[in-house]
């Protein structure tokens, strides 16, 4: 592995602190990203989208993307780069990630020339933004079992069924969609994907409370909602296919859990006192922070192996699926401990708690970070299927129509 820049990386970093240095405010000691509902604060979506068109006037949108797009045509590892040193900043641009790292990328590559003049520009500068329409309540992490219809009638197609899991789908001016436009055939081949206006008649968004206090999730219902077939990207009956484009997107910009890592634990230990003193002078404490540091130097250094390939021109291996579920599943048990080394004040959530309450409003959200993306069980299917050529598990839907696939609570029944 390489550690070092090499002196043009060096140069596109100090260019990325020097606009962000000039846009933006670094975060306070102690802060870190989470989902702690800044999308919500008053005049968030105003700031975010002013932030958003001056990163894309100064050519930090699009860093890796083709110029045919709209990009820059620079490299993977600029683009790492410019994520790394934005990280340190308090700025808010998760409203637009599922527009620029999913939507445009899927529109892009399926879409005609027409949605990506219509889309991509204005999605880049902030001007739009997008939640992705995949997962069902009864489909589980299994998306090709979605159930949502697409009618054709006319040049229109006419959208039935339910969604849920939305994420932004409450301040989404568009939605990528993935509905079942063939019965008929096996459940992978009658998929269609559309580009769908989230003003249009028979769409209900109703948001999912969430015990942290937040609702940025939703549930999403479509009655007799019409799209025009020019908003369909890619063939009909490709909706599959079009859709693993967004999904390798997807895994290819999942990052570390957001959220307290070591840094803050150790400052909670400092701040706590336990029976025999300053937590952070107890040898159990001591070794369980060890423990921790150990495991994200782990994590640090899997990721620097994909760094430095995309450094090199290189493609990142089959490691870089590790990085999410070990990723969740430590920041949980980081958590957990942090409370734990609180005592009974740990369910407390405030400012005046330790290190900002922040161990106590994560805990509250981690869980969604083992199921957003991927669940635990479905990435480690990936790992063993596709990293270490294990064989798939058995399927008795394959190949078989899916109007003729059992459902309900009788399905697998003899």
């Amino acid at each position: 592995m390489d550690f070092e820049d090499s002196p043009e990386e060096a140069a596109f970093r100090a260019k990325a602190r020097a606009f962000l240095d000039a846009n933006a405010e670094r975060r306070k000691p102690g802060e870190v990203e989470g989902y702690r509902r800044g999308q919500d604060a008053p005049g968030a979506m105003e700031r975010a989208k002013d932030f958003q068109r001056r990163k894309y006037e100064a050519g930090f949108v699009g860093i890796h993307w083709p110029k045919e797009w709209g990009g820059q045509g620079g490299s993977q590892i600029e683009y790492v780069i410019y994520n790394q040193e934005e990280a340190k900043y308090d700025v808010l641009t998760g409203l637009f990630g599922i527009g620029i790292g999913l939507s445009m990328p899927t529109i892009c590559t399926w879409g005609t020339a027409e949605q990506r003049e219509q889309f991509v520009k204005k999605t880049m500068r902030g001007e739009l933004v997008w939640c992705q329409l995949f997962s069902e309540p009864g489909g589980g992490s299994d998306l090709a079992a979605l159930r949502t219809r697409a009618e054709k009638q006319g040049d229109e197609w006419v959208i039935n069924g339910q969604k849920i899991w939305n994420s932004g789908a409450h301040y989404s001016d568009f939605g990528i969609l993935v509905a079942r436009s063939n019965p008929d055939l096996p459940k992978h081949e009658g998929l269609s994907f559309f580009i769908l206006d989230m003003k249009t008649p028979g769409v209900e968004i109703r948001p999912i409370k969430q015990v942290s206090g937040s609702s940025h999730f939703n549930e999403v219902f479509f009655t007799n909602v019409r799209i025009p077939d020019s908003r369909r990207v890619g063939p009909v009956g490709a909706g599959w296919k079009v859709a693993l484009t967004t999904l390798m997107n997807e895994r290819h910009g999942m990052r570390d859990a957001p959220g307290p890592d070591v840094a803050e634990l150790f400052r909670l230990a400092e701040a706590v006192e336990l029976e025999d003193g300053p937590a952070i002078d107890n040898t159990a404490v001591q070794e369980k922070l060890a423990e921790f540091y150990v495991r994200t130097q782990g994590l640090k250094f899997t990721k620097f192996r994909g760094m430095t390939a995309l450094s090199r021109g290189q493609t990142p291996g089959p490691e870089s699926s590790i990085i999410k579920v070990v990723a969740a599943n430590k920041l949980q048990d980081i958590l957990s401990y942090g409370l734990d080394m609180i005592g009974m004040a740990g369910p407390t959530m405030g400012d005046e708690m330790p290190v900002a309450g922040i161990f106590e409003e994560a805990l509250l959200y981690s869980p969604a970070l083992r199921l957003a993306g991927g669940t635990d069980e479905i990435m480690k299917n990936i790992i063993a299927e596709r990293v270490l050529g294990q064989p798939q598990d058995p399927r008795v839907d394959k190949g078989v129509p899916w109007r003729d696939v059992p459902t309900g609570p009788r399905a697998g029944k003899a």
